[in-house]
């Protein structure tokens, strides 16, 4: 899309942003909206006779909001562009805060699934913040600024399992809902009295066809990677699925090459820069769930199987909780490096991070301290790869596509995640061990899915050297006239 589309909003409050404000509000923002991805973990076990419905079903309480999450990230994004992202921004923090009032006031399964998709649409939160920072902050505060707000996505994470296991185990889980919905609440009125509404607007007409076709391909694609396991990976539902996926994502690819004003500027996706940042993003998010994935096992696994803690869900929740605290201390150390080496070694310096980190916990897995000590490594080198991301993608594409363009690699993100939970719960199903008369991983599996973790992060590693080194100038005095950023005619290849 062309550039000259992007124009300034209409005056209505000319004074400069207070920008440490605008910053904590983001963060504050980005954070609760990742909480969502923990909240339930307490109580999965428990779905089946809370809801009154057989646990195959109450899964789609995890799988729903992962749904409406991957469909909204792009779509929300590309509205933000179009109509304001702060208004956007404020519609996500309402539909959280709406999501979680619904799943407080349920005791069955539809109200919770519903009420869990409409928690999963508000996580277009994260990269709108990040795109209102680019317009609004002045340049010596937008790489920290961006750096800490993409690294939210982790942060909430990990403080979300313990306060989530410390709500479940001492109230009725009811309040896992009211809390989300108070701190949803309590975000929206901060944005509404701090953030400004973005100054670059594209306008134009928006892509229902694009959205449609993304929407669909998306939810067939993450559909089969989550449920293959259950419906078995060789099954006519999922190669169906999987089928539907490469054929509908193909005809959406052709479809929004012709469109005059796309949902995704393909053009501009396939510029090397963004494209192989995407790609990056997708194994570093494949790197980072994998530590959700194995740490509370082996934390909460009897001690009699040898390998196993014996802790609980509380506990293993504040072995991770550190991790998140250590993504935002990084968050401007991050940004340091990136100033003086590029976003391009950021991103390959926390991939390293996070594949030592893997490393270390194949070596040392025998005591709390070891897990503490491994999660904030690997914190430390998801903060380093988060904190890049956005630099290298803003620096490629024009101010009035950064929201549609932050939002994709999220998306990609995302993607990378889901895929670890399919692959590693396939290699932990297979390599088990007999307890009791009951099937548990065994410690070699647990091994062999931190290798695929290490792995993972060496090959974004590997995938973040084809970067084009460069460093970007993302002076937001640029951005909010609505110009490209300055490396974006050279980032076309």
């Amino acid at each position: 899309m062309s550039d000259t589309l992007a124009q300034p909003a209409p005056a209505g409050g000319s004074a400069p942003p207070r920008t440490n404000a605008v910053v904590a509000v983001l963060a504050f923002a980005g954070i609760v909206v990742s909480l969502m991805q923990t909240l339930v973990i307490p109580i999965v076990p428990e779905l089946p006779r809370l809801l009154d419905a057989p646990a195959s079903d109450t899964a789609w309480a995890v799988t729903a909001t992962l749904l409406a999450a991957a469909v909204a990230t792009p779509v929300v994004g590309r509205l933000g562009d179009m109509f304001g992202k702060r208004r956007m921004l404020l519609v996500s923090a309402v539909m959280l805060v709406a999501g979680s009032l619904v799943c407080a006031l349920s005791d069955s399964l539809v109200p919770m699934i519903m009420g869990r998709v409409l928690q999963g649409l508000a996580s277009g939160v994260i990269p709108l913040g990040i795109s209102i920072m680019r317009d609004e902050l002045p340049a010596e505060r937008l790489a920290s600024a961006t750096a800490l707000m993409s690294a939210s996505l982790g942060i909430g994470g990990a403080l979300g399992l313990p306060a989530a296991a410390l709500i479940a185990d001492h109230y009725d889980w009811h309040m896992l809902f009211w809390a989300s919905a108070a701190l949803g609440a309590v975000a929206t009125v901060l944005v509404l009295l701090f953030v400004p509404e973005s100054r670059v607007r594209t306008g134009g007409r928006f892509d229902l066809v694009g959205g449609l076709g993304m929407a669909a391909g998306l939810v067939c694609l993450l559909l089969g990677i989550s449920k293959g396991a259950d419906w078995g990976w060789t099954s006519s539902t999922t190669l169906g699925l999987f089928a539907a996926a490469v054929v509908v994502l193909l005809a959406w690819g052709w479809w929004e090459l012709r469109v005059q004003q796309p949902l995704v500027d393909l053009r501009t996706t396939a510029r090397r820069q963004v494209l192989v940042t995407n790609l990056a993003s997708i194994a570093v998010g494949f790197a980072m769930f994998a530590m959700s994935l194995v740490l509370p096992q082996l934390l909460q696994l009897p001690e009699q199987t040898g390998y196993g803690l014996g802790r609980s869900m509380l506990v293993a929740g504040l072995v991770m909780a550190p991790s998140g605290l250590v993504m935002m201390a990084t968050a401007p150390v991050s940004a340091a490096v990136s100033k003086a080496k590029g976003p391009k070694v950021t991103l390959m310096i926390g991939a390293l991070i996070v594949a030592a980190g893997y490393g270390l916990n194949i070596l040392l897995m025998s005591e709390v301290w070891h897990f503490v000590l491994v999660s904030c490594v690997i914190g430390a080198g998801i903060g380093f790869t988060y904190g890049s991301m956005p630099a290298l993608i803003m620096s490629a594409v024009p101010a009035s596509e950064t929201a549609a363009a932050n939002s994709l690699n999220t998306l990609m993100r995302s993607i990378g995640t889901s895929s670890a939970s399919a692959i590693a719960g396939v290699l932990l199903a297979q390599m088990t061990t007999d307890f009791g008369g009951s099937a548990l991983p065994s410690e070699n599996g647990f091994k062999v899915v931190l290798a695929v973790g290490a792995g993972a992060a060496l090959l974004a590693f590997v995938v973040a050297s084809f970067i084009p080194r460069r460093r970007p100038d993302l002076a937001p005095a640029a951005v909010g006239e609505g110009t490209p950023a300055p490396a974006e005619a050279a980032a076309k290849s």
